[in-house]
């Protein structure tokens, strides 16, 4: 019984502590994303209840861009500002995101990316978490009637 436990607990170690999949969560990033929080420290952290605006990105072939839009309740969006040109690359085992404006370079870390959430770490340790956007059903009342 103790030997079951201890395969047990070492398998769960094993395969429970394993780094994400890089070319799996590449896969995850295109679309809307919607921030949720950030956080600056253990200690400070900013919850954000709701954003008007949206984070849109979009690769292919590994290159593309981010932009942020502000969705309409008619499922339309507004683009507030150029694109981020973004490249993403796998470096000692992690999705990098690399980007580009006429203004600046940077870099940052994607610590997680599934289907409806991701997680993304700069230089300076700010650790930003996102949902996946979904629009705002006003015709919901509507069919219920």
């Amino acid at each position: 019984m103790k030997k079951q436990l201890l395969i047990f607990i070492v398998g769960f170690l094993i395969f429970g502590c394993q780094k994400p999949n890089p070319k799996e969560q590449l896969q995850h990033l295109n679309g809307y994303w919607e921030i949720d929080r950030v956080e600056f420290s253990e200690d400070s952290v900013k919850d954000y209840s709701m954003s008007p605006y949206v984070d849109y990105i979009h690769l292919e072939d590994e290159k593309g861009f981010r932009k942020k839009v502000q969705p309409h309740f008619d499922g339309t969006f507004t683009v507030i500002n150029n694109n981020e040109k973004v490249e993403a690359t796998i470096e000692n085992d992690s999705l990098r995101l690399l980007y580009k404006t006429p203004y600046a370079t940077w870099e940052e870390t994607v610590l997680s990316a599934e289907e409806d959430k991701l997680s993304i770490i700069n230089a300076d340790g700010v650790i930003y978490y996102y949902n996946k956007y979904e629009p705002i059903d006003v015709t919901a009342d509507e069919k219920e009637e």
